[in-house]
Parts: structure tokens; C-alpha cells; sequence
């Protein structure tokens, strides 16, 4: 068995695979919501333990060990773990759009527990965001 595809061929099991990834269906969208709520809660949690760290050498590794960023590692590593459950059944280029969803999440989080301004040009952004996953979803 060669380690090599001739170019242009494509075998039976690969042509399955692709037929299972053309479309999202509810438990992915949720799967795909979920990590990038989690994605988003991390970025919360790092920004509060930025504040705990202390660059200088001496300081820096102890200031590390603060709880409130081992939570946040944790999560990113939860989060890793649920995007590849996401990345193994849906294409890259529908799952990626997800993403762009915490550029409006995150400011919303970021108002409720930190409270930073929540300015009316994040929700036209949002909106814009909302209608470009949507359409990536249904092309």
C-alpha cells in the first residue's frame, strides 16, 4: 500500500466522507456554538488574569500559577478538543465562519464581566457577521 494518491484519484471512503460533511445539522451548529462560547469565556478569563502577571523574570513563572488562568488554559484545551469533534465531520471553510461569532461575543462578555463600553457599531457588526455565517451555512 503506497503512502501516495495518484493525483486525481479519489477513493470510495473519501468520496463518503465528503458526502457526510456537505452539510450542518442541528447537533453540529451546537457543537460549533459551543466551542466558540468557550473560546470566548477563555479570552474573559485571560484578560482578567493578564492583570496577575508579572513579567518581570523572578515573578513571571509563580504569577502564572494564578487560578484564574489555569481555568482559562483548561478551557482552551476543552475548546480544542470540542473544534476537532467539530473539524471531523464538517469542512473547514462552513465550520471556520463559526468563528467569526466571537468578534461579537466577546465584546458582549467583555461588557457584562468587565465591564468595558458595549459600543452600537458592535451590533452592526454583528449583524453583518450573523447574515455572512448564515449565508456560508446554507451555500
Amino acid at each position: 500500500m503506497t503512502c501516495f494518491r495518484r493525483a486525481g484519484a479519489i477513493s470510495p471512503h473519501h468520496l463518503n466522507r465528503k458526502a457526510d460533511q456537505s452539510s450542518m445539522n442541528t447537533s453540529k451548529v451546537l457543537l460549533a456554538l459551543l466551542t466558540i462560547l468557550a473560546l470566548s469565556t477563555g479570552q474573559i478569563l485571560f484578560k482578567l488574569s493578564a492583570s496577575q502577571i508579572d513579567f518581570r523574570l523572578a515573578k513571571f513563572i509563580p504569577s502564572l500559577l494564578n487560578p484564574t488562568l489555569i481555568i482559562a488554559l483548561v478551557i482552551y484545551g476543552v475548546a480544542t478538543v470540542l473544534w476537532l469533534a467539530v473539524l471531523k465531520t464538517t469542512p473547514l471553510s462552513v465550520a471556520y465562519a463559526f468563528t467569526s461569532l466571537a468578534f461579537f461575543l466577546v465584546p458582549i462578555l467583555s461588557s457584562v464581566f468587565l465591564h468595558e463600553a458595549l459600543k452600537a457599531r458592535t451590533f452592526v457588526g454583528a449583524i453583518f457577521i450573523i447574515c455572512g455565517v448564515y449565508i456560508s451555512l446554507i451555500a
